[in-house]
């Protein structure tokens, strides 16, 4: 039997090379993530036991089993239209305000996950496109996440039952999915037009991603160290058009971590608009 327990040193090990390598910090007690997560890669490695993974990852023997380890510690479940008032602020002020400049409006979800929350904005861009026709410039969406399995699940698109029931109105789903021949159903071509995957540490540069005009970088920064939140945050500004704003998650904050932006309570929700 694969053996599934770990040290405390093995665990801290770890721990430091996941941060080393994207940001993100374990903390002190979770154990049973890093063994929910990499215990599969055990048998697919074709390895004897979870510490010879730990090993074999920290020790960079193997590179294909490091990409999958940071690919599995990286994935996380979302929603679609998760939280519903970021959604209604980029319909009914975000993209009114940069449609006014007459001029194309580009955004940037940041760690895309699954795709559902690019697509969730796309689905809004084509629903306000719907209610005001002609009003806005062409709109263009670019994904990222450090994940390669997310994001080829992303540009496929098709979803699950499960997947589609998690925060998808009968109504969207109707409009914006069609079919498949495997029991899923997937995103229709107008939906994904509009969004572009891509690879992307947030710890590296984000120079060749180009300016965007809004960020949405939500439910990201509860997993890093504050002196990673606050590069992250720095750099997101410098990728910011002049005018442009940042979404975050509900439980996020900046205090303490930047001065580039200023808050805008929106009613509901709090964003803020590059200084």
């Amino acid at each position: 039997m694969t053996a599934i327990t770990i040290s405390d040193q093995e665990y801290r090990d770890f721990s430091r090379f996941l941060e080393s390598q994207c940001g993100i910090v374990l903390g002190d007690s979770k154990q049973y993530l890093v063994r929910s997560r990499l215990s599969p890669l055990v048998a697919r490695f074709g390895l004897v036991s979870l510490s010879q993974l730990l090993r074999d990852v920290v020790t960079g023997r193997n590179r294909e089993l490091r990409v999958a380890a940071v690919d599995a510690m990286t994935t996380n479940e979302t929603l679609w239209f998760r939280d519903n008032y970021p959604f209604t602020v980029l319909a009914d002020k975000l993209l009114p305000e940069f449609a006014a400049n007459k001029r194309p409006i580009k955004i940037w979800s940041a760690a895309s996950s699954s795709g559902q929350e690019p697509y969730s904005m796309a689905m809004t861009v084509l629903e306000t496109q719907n209610k005001r026709p002609g009003m806005l410039p062409s709109v263009s969406i670019t994904a990222t996440d450090i994940s390669s399995t997310m994001l080829e699940m992303c540009r496929l698109g098709e979803y699950d039952n499960l997947a589609l029931g998690r925060g998808l109105s009968p109504e969207r789903r109707r409009m914006f999915f069609e079919n498949t021949n495997n029991g899923k159903m997937k995103v229709k071509d107008n939906v994904k037009r509009l969004v572009s995957f891509r690879p992307q540490n947030l710890m590296d540069s984000y120079a060749l991603l180009g300016k965007f005009d809004i960020i949405f970088c939500r439910n990201v920064l509860i997993y890093f160290s504050p002196d990673m939140k606050s590069k992250v945050l720095n750099q997101m500004a410098r990728s910011l058009n002049p005018g442009g704003y940042l979404l975050l998650g509900a439980s996020e904050s900046l205090t303490g971590l930047t001065d580039q932006f200023e808050m805008v309570r929106c009613n509901p929700g709090i964003i803020y608009k590059l200084k």
